[in-house]
């Protein structure tokens, strides 16, 4: 065994003192300092160099320290000495040790500050916050998403949204700043960390969030690091006994049953492609759905929020649809926790059921009986449709199109014909294997370019009711997807405009939202932008965890949906009637009226592309042969 010396262990003890960091070099420093003082004394003491006092008396021990402290840390106190030469050398040396003291004293104290802000800066301090919202992870939705949780709390005066990201913290509040010019009342918070990290975790005080979003990192495989953050969550060691209320992204639907096996009912998860593909699916069959979406979703007009009222107990949901002059009821959620959405109009509500309405806000969700004067002449008899064989032309491919295609044979009449052209790996056995999983579709496919003009023009794409456009989500970076896209959009005008065939409806995909406006020029129908529609989902998910079952229902193709229907099925068309003669008509074949949009509308960007969910009930309206209702129903 080795043997340490005296002077080696001292010499360790020293050091791992000053490992310590600033306090233990300025409790050294101060040691030195009494010592030296004292030194000093003694040497006064022990020479009889001591100047005296006022009594004439030499200065005690005491004295002399304090008489030399004076002059370690003021230089110039010594100006005015006087007295023999070894008491002026001592001074002297006093001096210089002051100065050699304080100058390391305030090296030391600036160093400090320096390294404590660095600290600050690293984001690694505890956030002392209560009842507000954790974001962990960094991705290009975050800046829609917080705005949209700034503007979803616009009223509460104290709201605080945390982000951890394993990325600079500087840089972070930096883009924040740049991205969202106006934070309202929210106060956004920014820490460095990982977010499967358990001590990392406690960075965050995520015990003590209302909610907690877990956003996808940009990386392969971001499905795993998502489940690992749940799994961190749920599982800490020091976890609250309450349960959480997390919102966790997916986006391969095989992860979906692992990802709620961690998570169990803590955890509300968003497939973000299953929804895509269904959206996509449901607006190509009707132009302007995505407005429509967007508008329920976001925070700028109109939201739907999940309120209990004992006025409705006892009243029918066909009575009740009269009871909210300022808002649309479109559902129940009974008081066991299921929801349904247009249920049969004779259905009642009990105690402790809520309703499911279409509002401004919370506050303007009020029961209000009223007894609407109609005018039965402006009513239309239930229109009789029957279902007829489609064309359509699926251009492009992503790891949503299976889903798309599963959608839409759902909605299709039997006979229907879909044909997909794309150039890439694997697509043919994709769609060989879909072949026979289809009930009313055939599907052919076809390998090309989707940006080449012969390709698009032998395809006889004015034979088709309905082309779809997606991105090469998965092959492609977002902006050279897009692009590819917006070039497949040309085309297709351009070829419709040179044929003179009747228009087909277009409804594409974008990747960034900001790709939408240089789109515009393509006249395509709709424009599904994946990044905002999950963005927006997210956020109404975090405020309020009963929405999740509610978009479930909406966005799947069983039970009830949102239709665009001609608006003559329901009224008169060129008369003047207040939209309660909607809202009346819709509940007489069973549907719930949310709304409508005018064609003469449909391209403005500043008015929603014509689509006014929600409008005041008395609003006065006159509808154009090709204007539409906004309807919740079967079919």
């Amino acid at each position: 065994m080795q043997q340490f010396t005296l002077r080696q262990r001292l010499r360790y003890a020293f050091d791992n003192t000053l490992s310590r960091g600033t306090p233990a070099l300025i409790a050294w420093l101060a040691i030195v300092s009494v010592l030296f003082v004292a030194l000093a004394a003694v040497l006064l003491m022990i020479t009889g160099s001591a100047p005296q006092g006022e009594n004439g008396a030499s200065l005690s021990f005491p004295e002399l320290m304090w008489h030399n402290l004076m002059r370690t840390l003021d230089a110039g106190t010594m100006g005015g000495d006087a007295g023999p030469v070894l008491y002026l050398v001592i001074m002297l040396l006093v001096t210089l040790g002051g100065v050699f003291i304080v100058g390391t004293l305030i090296g030391l104290i600036s160093n400090g500050v320096g390294n404590q802000i660095d600290e600050l800066r690293k984001g690694r301090s505890t956030v002392a916050e209560q009842n507000h919202i954790v974001i962990l992870g960094w991705n290009a939705q975050i800046f829609a998403l917080v705005q949209e949780l700034i503007l979803g709390n616009e009223k509460r005066k104290r709201n605080r949204i945390v982000i951890m990201a394993d990325r600079d913290k500087v840089q972070m509040d930096d883009e924040i700043r740049e991205r969202i010019s106006d934070l309202k009342t929210t106060r956004v918070v920014c820490r460095r960390g990982s977010p499967i990290d358990l001590g990392d975790l406690k960075i965050v005080n995520f015990n003590a969030a209302r909610a907690i979003v877990v956003l996808s990192p940009e990386e392969e495989s971001p499905d795993n690091e998502v489940i690992k953050a749940i799994l961190a969550i749920s599982n800490h060691p020091d976890r609250r006994k309450e349960k959480f209320h997390i919102v966790a992204e997916i986006h391969e639907r095989k992860n979906m049953e692992p990802a709620r096996l961690v998570g169990q009912d803590e955890v509300q998860l968003i497939d973000t492609g299953d929804v895509i593909a269904r959206v996509v699916a449901q607006t190509c069959r009707q132009t302007g759905l995505s407005s429509v979406y967007t508008e329920l979703l976001d925070y700028g007009g109109d939201e739907i929020y999940i309120r209990p009222d004992a006025a409705l107990d006892g009243l029918s949901f066909s009575d009740a649809l009269t009871a909210f002059p300022d808002s649309s009821l479109i559902g129940v959620k009974s008081r066991d926790g299921l929801v349904q959405l247009n249920p049969p109009m004779t259905r009642r509500f009990e105690s402790g059921d809520s309703a499911i309405v279409i509002a401004s806000d919370l506050e303007a969700v009020q029961v209000k009986k009223s007894a609407p004067r109609i005018d039965d002449g402006l009513l239309v008899e239930r229109a009789v449709s029957t279902a007829t064989a489609e064309r359509t032309l699926l251009l492009g491919w992503n790891a949503r199109a299976p889903i798309i295609i599963q959608e839409l044979d759902h909605y299709a009449a039997l006979g229907s014909t879909l044909t997909v052209i794309a150039d890439g790996e694997g697509i043919a056995e994709a769609v060989e294997t879909m072949r026979s999983e289809m009930q009313n579709y055939a599907v052919e496919y076809r390998a090309g370019d989707t940006t080449d003009r012969a390709t698009l023009e032998s395809s006889n794409p004015e034979s088709y009711e309905h082309i779809i456009v997606l991105c090469y989500a998965d092959q492609l970076p977002v902006q050279k997807a897009d692009a590819k896209t917006l070039v497949t959009l040309l085309h297709l005008r351009d070829i419709e405009t040179k044929s003179g065939a009747n228009k087909y409806s277009i409804v594409t995909e974008m990747l960034d939202v900001r790709n939408r406006e240089l789109a515009e020029i393509t006249q395509a129908d709709d424009f599904i932008v994946s990044e905002k529609l999950t963005t927006l989902l997210i956020a109404q998910v975090t405020e309020n965890k009963d929405l999740r079952a509610v978009f479930d229902d909406i966005f799947d193709s069983d039970g009830s949906e949102i239709y665009l229907k001609p608006a003559g099925d329901y009224v008169v068309t060129g008369s003047a009637m207040s939209y309660w003669h909607v809202v009346e008509s819709a509940r007489r074949r069973g549907h719930v009226a949310i709304g409508y949009r005018l064609a003469a509308s449909s391209g403005d960007a500043t008015h929603g592309y014509g689509v006014k969910v929600n409008p005041p009930k008395d609003t006065n309206v006159t509808f154009a042969p090709d204007d539409r209702v906004i309807v919740i129903a079967e079919d």
